[in-house]
Formats: C-alpha cells, structure tokens, sequence
C-alpha cells in the first residue's frame, strides 16, 4: 500500500469548512473544494519511495503490469476519486460520450487551441461518467424534469411578472411565456437553448427582473419547488442565465449514504454538501451556466441529452458484514463501503484491481494481506492490482470507541 498525498483544488464554489471538519483540523480560509485522489495529470497524487516523492502517474508508468492489473486495457488508471465539498453551486454542466471525447479533443488538437485555454471544451480524449455519495446531506440538480412540470413552473413565473408589472406585458414576460410554450410542445432542446442565447433578455437584467418578481409572490413559492430552488440558487449566482435552467431540472436532497450516477448527456449541478465522488479518469466539462467559465451553446446542445428522466440513484448493495456496493452501470469503477462500528466487528471485501481507499471516519487501520496501515479521516492510500489479487482488504477500529469507515475506488467486481 502506498499513502497518498493528494491536491486539494481551491476553486470558487468550496467550503471553506466541511473538508476541515470531516478531517478534525482548523480550516485554512480559503474554499476547499475537491481533494483529488488519483493519477490524473491534471493533480496527481504524490507518494514516497527509496527514491523520494514521485507522482502516483509516475509510479503506475514505471510498472503498469502489476500496478494496474486488468485495468491496463484502460492504458491508465480508470478512475478519478474525489473529497467533494461543495459551499454554492457548481456549474451546470454535462459530459460527453467517449466517442464526442475524442472527436472533440482530436478537433481542438488540430486547430491549435491551447489545453489551458478557458475557450477550450476538451481537456482530454476521454469520457466522465461519475457518481458520488454523501457525506454530509447533499443536494443536487441532475436531469430534466418532465417537460409539462417545467411548462407549469414557466407560466407561474409569467404570471407573476405580469402581476408585478401591474397587467403590462414585457419583454421578460413573453420570453418567459415562450419557454412555457416551448416545454408544453415538449421540446425541452428550444427552452433550454432560449435561456442560454447570449442575445436573449436573459443575458440583459431579465434574470434579475424574474426573481424579483417571484420573491414579490412567497406563496407562489410555496407551491412550486422549482421557484424555491431558483431563488436559493439566484443568491448564489445573481443575472446569471444559468438560474433558470435550474427551473428544467430535477432538485435531489440526498442523505448520507445514499447516491446518484450521472452517465454521459445527463445535465446537473451539485448545490452544497461534502460526498466521495468517482468518475472516469477524464476533466471534459460543458457548462451551461452558474459560472463565469466559457460556455459554448452549440456544443452543449450537441452533448446534452435532453430526454427528461427520472433520478438516476444508485442504491448501496449489502455484501456483508459493514461491507456495502455501489454499482453504476460504468465499466470504469464501482465504490466499496467498508464500517467498523464501535463495539461491533471489521470488516472485510475484496476487491478488483488497482485501488485507492479514504478515510471518512477514523482512525482506522485497514490491511492487505501482511501489509497494514492506520488512517486518519481524510486520508487515503493505493493498493497495486497485484495485491488487492493476493488478498482482501481488512478494515478495523484503530481504537476501541471511535467507528472507522473508509471508500474503495476499484473496478467493478462480478
């Protein structure tokens, strides 16, 4: 086992204290947004060795045979794990299919378009399906709502701006309307790329125009979900278009324990709450709002999959004592939660190929078969294929009345 130094990302929308919390320290006062644990070029991990400190993509490069094991039909590492601890809304955003990755990222390589421009869309030839867990309670939009709840939600808001205006029709108000109309004809495609039209009101104070209207009408926020979620949001990220795509979208609050996948196309944004996130090994992000970052309509529009559906949650399968599954349907990972509660027993999983576990309660001391090391909340470490097919991994309190729970990144198993 290797223990992992890892990058915490100090981006806009972190909390500047649940990552402190979990992990028993004062914060640093700055966002903390997302520590990254795994070999992904844009943070990798660092680990020691007789030579020193070396990336963990180093690492698995110098030897990928037993390192990665099976997962070395991949050519890296598969996956990308994260501490994710959001304090405002991220960006809405979507990801694209392996093959829009690579068309994307090929197309961009021969224009010339600098990896690190913030006009670039791809970052990488690879896709990002992803699923996370919560920590704490964590809420979430992800997907469309069916398109006559959006169209319902679209003509309170006209209403309201018509009240609000005392019966005079604006130009906000008919643009709110022709949303309404768009989602009753149930082309959800034309709503959201209404909203996002950098020549459309939206883009000109008609947001700001919008909320205060509905915040002028409490009890019509009352009876809409949608509008309560828009206004929390619009605290958050004031003008921006990217409020009223949240009115599309399905809110999910989510209680520790519990999960939800976002495959590829599937539009969402995370509101506020820490949870272990893992995704393929991949930083392709299209955003459509809640940020200031680059946002490119026509592409997004290309990669969103405008179906509405329901909640795509991943339910937590037992697979023995304090053994729990999570299984999306990625070929990637899948998430292993080991407990050792206080006063009861360890607990023991095996698992596929190369892997990567973090404490989220400890301490805790987790073995590979005679290998063996103690873990703080926060902490985690990198099991090479070649010992996670030696043995099982062995979780247990490090003292007798403190619970120990950690999360395993590897591959699916059968």
């Amino acid at each position: 086992m290797h223990l992992l130094e890892a990058v915490v990302r100090d981006y806009a929308w972190g909390s500047p204290t649940l990552l402190a919390e979990l992990e028993g320290r004062e914060p640093s006062g700055a966002p903390e947004a997302e520590k990254w644990l795994g070999a992904h070029p844009g943070a990798p991990c660092t680990v020691s060795g007789p030579e020193g400190r070396r990336g963990l993509d180093e690492l698995i490069a110098a030897d990928p045979a037993p390192t990665l094991g099976e997962a070395a039909r991949f050519g890296r590492l598969p996956y990308l794990m994260k501490l994710l601890a959001a304090g405002r809304p991220l960006s809405i955003q979507a990801h694209p299919t392996r093959e829009q990755a690579r068309a994307g990222f090929a197309a961009e390589e021969a224009a010339g378009v600098p990896v690190d421009a913030p006009h670039r869309n791809y970052k990488d030839d690879n896709h990002k399906p992803e699923m996370i867990v919560a920590l704490t309670p964590f809420s979430a939009l992800c997907g469309f709502r069916r398109p006559e709840d959006a169209a319902a939600t679209f003509e309170r808001v006209a209403d309201a701006l018509t009240e609000w205006t005392d019966g005079d029709a604006t130009d906000v108000d008919l643009a709110a309307r022709r949303i309404a109309i768009h989602l009753a004809a149930e082309d959800v495609e034309a709503a959201f790329a209404d909203i996002l039209d950098p020549d459309a009101v939206w883009s000109a104070g008609g947001v700001d125009r919008l909320i205060e209207a509905v915040r002028a009408q409490p009890d019509l926020v009352a009876h809409d979900p949608a509008l309560a979620t828009a206004l929390e949001v619009a605290e958050q990220c004031p003008g921006d278009p990217g409020v009223l795509v949240t009115l599309l979208l399905n809110r999910v609050d989510l209680v520790p324990g519990q999960a939800v996948h976002l495959p590829a196309g599937n539009v969402h944004a995370y509101l506020h709450g820490l949870g272990v996130e893992v995704m393929a090994a991949s930083d392709n992000v299209l955003r459509g709002g809640l940020t200031p970052k680059h946002v490119d309509v026509p592409e997004l529009r290309r990669v969103v999959a405008f179906a509405p559906l329901p909640v795509p949650f991943t339910d937590p399968v037992e697979d023995g004592a304090g053994v729990v599954r999570y299984r999306p349907p990625f070929e990637e990972f899948e998430l292993t939660r080991l407990a050792a509660d206080a006063g009861g027993p360890s607990a023991e999983a095996r698992v596929a190929g190369p892997a990567i576990a973090v404490a989220v309660d400890g301490p805790a001391v987790l073995a590979c078969g005679a290998d063996a090391v103690r873990l703080e909340a926060g902490a985690a470490v990198f099991l090479p294929a070649e010992e996670t097919a030696a043995a099982p991994l062995m979780l247990s309190r490090a003292t007798d009345d403190a619970p120990a729970r950690v999360f395993v990144a590897a591959l699916p198993t059968v």
